[in-house]
């Protein structure tokens, strides 16, 4: 592992634990709500404790100026809910193009078990080539999604996270298997650290419990979106995730100290 690289894990991470917000929606599903006025947004989810946000690179000029020095990941494929098939994630960024975006890593999504895992397999694969020459991280989002897998089955999270430390990737995002003891399976399949993805938005409660759980599971921490930015006050909700992730939180206490349930 180089300096550089080593450089560039630190500025999307607190002590090797991860708290990163994608923001990289308004591809997928358009301008939702928490993404029209992003730039309000990226400042409320760094101020309250993350370690990094995540978009496309054409949205790179509105992230820099509002991000309060967390770092910054460029998202290098996507599909969209209106197109043909959501899961046939196609290339849009490649290692150089983030680095000029001012991207501290990049990250790609494969959806292991589908029709598209062949090319997706080589996408990354060829990703994490170029961003090795130029010491920059790659965030593999690596999903069991498939005709014969199940998103949430240990094995097949299991299956996914290797997938990606067997390609070359620095850091792996999956789903939750929704405890915490099916999660360590998932944990123990790979070297590299995971972190969870949140899916859509919940309670306050379920989302702070969901990460504490996945903490206790061996995650390095959580790449939530939906759950964070689209949330009333994400401020508010990134500081109680960070609670959990970078201080050992309880629930409640991380609740608390977000002002998200009364003292």
């Amino acid at each position: 592992m180089t300096a550089g690289l080593n450089a560039r894990l630190d500025r999307i991470s607190t002590n090797d634990r991860y708290l990163i917000v994608p923001m990289d929606h308004g591809i997928t599903m358009g301008p939702v709500k928490g993404l029209k006025d992003i730039e309000s947004t990226i400042d409320g989810v760094t101020a309250g404790g993350a370690d990094a946000v995540l978009t496309q690179k054409g949205i790179a000029p509105r992230v820099h100026d509002n991000k309060n020095d967390a770092g910054y990941i460029v998202h290098a494929n996507a599909s969209t809910t209106i197109g043909p098939d959501e899961r046939d994630k196609r290339v849009t960024a490649t290692a150089e193009e983030a680095v000029r975006a001012g991207a501290d890593a990049v990250s790609f999504h494969i959806n292991s078990g589908s029709n598209y895992e062949p090319k997706q397999i080589e996408d990354l694969a060829q990703l994490v080539d170029d961003a090795q020459r130029l010491g920059l991280p790659v965030l593999a989002m690596s999903y069991a999604r498939g005709p014969d897998v199940e998103g949430d089955d240990p094995e097949d999270l299991g299956h996914a996270v290797r997938l990606a430390e067997e390609l070359g990737a620095d850091v792996v995002k999956t789903g939750y298997t929704g405890d915490a003891a099916s999660f360590e399976h998932v944990c123990e399949s790979t070297r590299l650290p995971v972190v969870i993805a949140g899916g859509s938005k919940g309670t306050d409660r379920e989302t702070v419990e969901m990460v504490r759980g996945a903490m206790d599971g061996g995650a390095a921490g959580v790449s939530m979106g939906r759950s964070i930015f689209q949330h009333d006050d994400p401020e508010a909700i990134a500081t109680a995730v960070s609670k959990v992730v970078h201080d050992d939180r309880d629930v409640e206490d991380a609740l608390r100290a977000a002002g998200l349930v009364q003292a």
